[in-house]
């Protein structure tokens, strides 16, 4: 079967079209906020093999990067001819899955006129897992929670009771638990019918040709931009907070004709004390992302976007840590993976690198309370981001997670806080050319009449955000509880009356910060992002104006030059 480029477009199209509708399905039928309104989870299409199609607009790219290879592993012990309408794979291992016990991974089989056809997954982040409620101090993956090796969570459209009790009997919040993944079920048989649906009105009895064509388009167009930079390699190292003590990721990458391999040799091994471990799945997921952005953004994410890449890490290391290493807080090493590539690349290519993000300063509050009942309530606020060579950073924004921020009502709606403040950070985003994004402050405080656990999982409190091509570092992070600086950050017992801060880092400076346009430092000021100090003493522009004459003077300023323009 030939597709010729136009249907090629439509048909893709309309499985990006059936991706999102899957997506929003899971966030309108989920039960618990981590889910619905972090929106921690990804939703694929795969197919007959296993292969990524495509993936939800919205959803996380590493998440659905990471599918595929999932689903192939499950597949070995459950082979696709063993399997019928209805089955539906689930698993939670970190070293099959998301690398981390709270993500479970569902996949289902679709077929049609009884052949199989495609596969539908969908990772997410539950609530609880049983274990402890820390993110960061384990000695291993045991203290984490429970897992279920691959298995069938749905048989011929039955849900299996043996594993259902499992989840049921080891978490918390089993209600939460188990809604959130009966309705991902759901959502994939919604899914299972749009994709027959697909078939018929293009009179396919498969998706070979089309996945072939996808995946073969894709990796051609990543080949054509690799092939388009000079042969040879680049490195980069950076040293990041860790936990107990930092880490250092380093990283070579080698171009050789259209082949691109990223050698993360040299970085820290894998500590024991700490739950930041990534399992290689993560790492390499996380690795691809930014490769993609810079040479092929316009492309929908399929499998056949990392057939020109290979991702090597020692066995050991932070980034393919081994089993049963504590892996819960991973998110604390993979966030610098993004910046360690465009920091090897910058050299090559400038115009498509950004400099580092805030981070992520992930919360949540579990407990007991008489007027919400049993709660479990999640946060995933985020630092700004870093500036690129033409634009400043965006303010606070999920990177390189495509998570939201659970909205102020619902959390004090569902648990005993209040949000006392939530607001940018003066002077927070690195300095340069332009400038990076600002972190962001939060302080809440507890209703509760009694304590209520609190865990909060902070990043860049002793290494910034770094800048590129000489922009300044984004500010520090910090948490204060009652006014007190936090260093250790086991489970917080937050008491009646207390109220914790949280500081988010701001994003890394691109370029010089004294080749600032005038116009744009006077904006900065006017809108509080930028200190009159600041301005004068980083920038070099001294400002003797008031604000609203700041302000007027910048929007003249902007007139004159699309004027100009």
């Amino acid at each position: 079967m030939t597709i010729d480029p136009i249907s090629l477009e439509v048909m893709w199209q309309r499985l990006v079209a059936i991706a999102d509708e899957i997506d929003t399905a899971t966030i309108r039928t989920s039960f618990s906020t981590i889910v619905g309104e972090s929106h921690d989870f990804g939703c694929a299409i795969m197919d007959a093999n296993g292969a990524g199609l495509t993936q939800a607009q919205w959803s996380p790219p590493q998440f659905c990067t990471m599918l595929p290879r999932t689903t192939r592993v499950m597949l070995e012990r459950f082979p696709p001819a063993t399997l019928q309408e209805g089955d539906v794979l689930a698993t939670n291992d970190p070293w099959i899955g998301s690398t981390h016990l709270p993500d479970y991974n569902l996949v289902s089989p679709v077929f049609c006129d009884g052949e199989l056809v495609a596969f539908l997954g969908t990772v997410a982040h539950v609530s609880d897992v049983g274990g402890h409620l820390g993110d960061l101090e384990a000695s291993d993956m045991f203290m984490e929670g429970t897992r279920l090796m691959p298995n069938k969570f749905f048989e011929a459209g039955r849900v299996n009771p043996i594993i259902e009790e499992f989840i049921s009997a080891n978490c918390r919040v089993p209600e939460m638990v188990l809604g959130d993944l009966h309705a991902i079920v759901g959502t994939h048989r919604i899914g299972a019918k749009r994709i027959v649906e697909f078939m018929k009105d293009y009179g396919l009895t498969d998706l070979r040709a089309l996945s072939s064509a996808i995946q073969d388009r894709s990796e051609r167009a990543l080949r054509t931009a690799i092939e388009a930079l000079p042969d040879g390699e680049v490195h980069y190292e950076l040293t990041a907070d860790g936990y107990l003590e930092p880490f250092t990721l380093k990283l070579a990458i080698t171009i050789s004709g259209s082949d691109m391999v990223m050698d993360f040799t040299g970085s820290s091994p894998q500590q024991d004390h700490s739950a930041i471990n990534a399992a290689f799945n993560i790492s390499y997921a996380t690795a691809v992302y930014p490769i993609k952005c810079m040479l092929a953004p316009h492309i929908p994410n399929n499998d056949g976007l990392v057939k020109p890449l290979r991702i090597t890490a020692p066995e050991g290391s932070i980034v393919n840590c081994t089993f049963p290493a504590p892996v819960k807080a991973r998110a604390k090493v993979i966030k610098h993976i993004p910046p360690l590539i465009f920091g090897a690349l910058a050299p090559l290519l400038p115009e498509a690198t950004i400099a580092a993000a805030g981070g992520i300063f992930p919360f949540h509050f579990v407990g007991v309370d008489e007027r919400f009942g049993k709660f479990a309530v999640h946060m995933l606020p985020h630092g700004g981001m870093g500036a690129t060579r033409n634009a400043d950073g965006l303010l606070p924004t999920a990177y390189p997670h495509n998570s939201t921020v659970t909205p102020t009502e619902i959390i004090e709606r569902q648990c005993p806080a209040i949000m006392l403040r939530k607001e940018m950070i003066q002077d927070s985003g690195g300095p340069g050319r332009r400038r990076g994004g600002p972190g962001q402050e939060i302080t809440l405080y507890c209703t509760s009449k009694k304590p209520v656990l609190l865990t909060v999982r902070p990043d860049l409190m002793k290494f910034p955000a770094p800048g590129l091509d000489g922009g300044g570092d984004g500010a520090k992070g910090e948490v204060l509880l009652n006014g007190e600086r936090l260093e250790r950050f086991v489970p917080i017992p937050w008491h009646p009356g207390d109220e914790i801060l949280l500081r988010v880092p701001g994003g890394g400076g691109f370029g010089p910060p004294r080749e600032r346009e005038r116009e744009r430092v006077l904006e900065d000021v006017a809108d509080g992002l930028v200190s009159i100090e600041a301005a004068r003493e980083i920038y070099g522009i001294d400002v003797q104006l008031e604000p609203e004459q700041i302000r007027l003077e910048a929007i003249r300023s902007a007139v004159r030059s699309r004027a100009r323009s």
